[in-house]
């Protein structure tokens, strides 16, 4: 690999694609999330979802379904390389908590601190997807 560096900037961070296997399903999911679908794209089998403060996902609907929702990144004991998930910034880790409860949203760990700057917990959407929520502290605690 080159040792030279990239000579474009990275300036921000866009979005994230999560592949779904039932399209109502998952819209279902990450509207109950905050997330609004802000464009389609019927020609990529995708769209374009926005939170209210402006975190922009796509959800990409050729998934294949697959029994339990088993997360071949996660799940498998073999570890293949690959994003294992997203992770998102809130406010209010507690209130997230409350309400995922609520909704019958399982939490599957957490919350926790990981390292100084967060306590996070961590979800599955309906095809097992992880999804990470981070609320930011000042601290020392690992």
């Amino acid at each position: 690999m080159s040792q030279h560096h990239n000579p474009a900037r990275i300036l921000s961070y866009d979005h994230i694609g999560i592949r779904v296997s039932d399209k109502d399903r998952s819209m279902a999911f990450y509207q109950a999330l905050g997330f609004v679908e802000t464009a389609s794209f019927p020609q990529f089998e995708a769209n374009e979802m926005l939170s209210p403060d402006g975190v922009r996902i796509n959800l990409i609907f050729n998934g294949t379904h697959v029994p339990r929702a088993h997360n071949v990144l996660l799940d498998a004991p073999v570890k293949l390389p690959g994003v294992t998930h997203p992770a998102f910034i809130v406010d209010d880790l507690n209130a997230l908590e409350r309400w995922l409860g609520q909704q019958g949203i399982v939490v599957t760990e957490g919350p926790h601190h990981i390292g100084p700057r967060r306590i996070a917990l961590f979800i599955r959407d309906p095809d097992g997807t992880v999804l990470e929520f981070n609320e930011l502290v000042n601290g020392d605690e690992s």
